[in-house]
């Protein structure tokens, strides 16, 4: 797959329309990170924080579309068991299906 630069698009463009996310992960861990299409899969881009009721929390703002992503629970990429499905990647490997509409 194509990404698509979409630099040189007029502001008010579909394609731009961003969305705040949430994204939970529920369990025991030190560290908790989101990477995806939608941040370079850096992981250190969007960490999670932990609330008093346990659950590890994050809004990341996305863009319209299928992105694909995992979660880094203390150090170790698994998939989200909230996602909306489960995809391959590139690689073939298996990550986490978010849909943005």
């Amino acid at each position: 797959m194509h990404r698509r630069h979409t630099h040189h698009q007029k502001p008010y463009s579909p394609k731009k329309v961003v969305k705040p996310i949430s994204f939970m992960f529920m369990g025991e861990a030190q560290s908790v990170f989101v990477i995806g299409d939608f941040n370079d899969w850096d992981p250190g881009a969007h960490p999670m924080k932990q609330g008093v009721d346990g659950a590890w929390r994050v809004e990341i703002p996305i863009a319209h579309g299928h992105h694909h992503y995992l979660l880094i629970v203390d150090g170790k990429p698994m998939l989200d068991p909230r996602a909306l499905g489960i995809a391959r990647n590139e690689s073939g490997e298996k990550v986490s299906l978010l849909g943005v509409s």
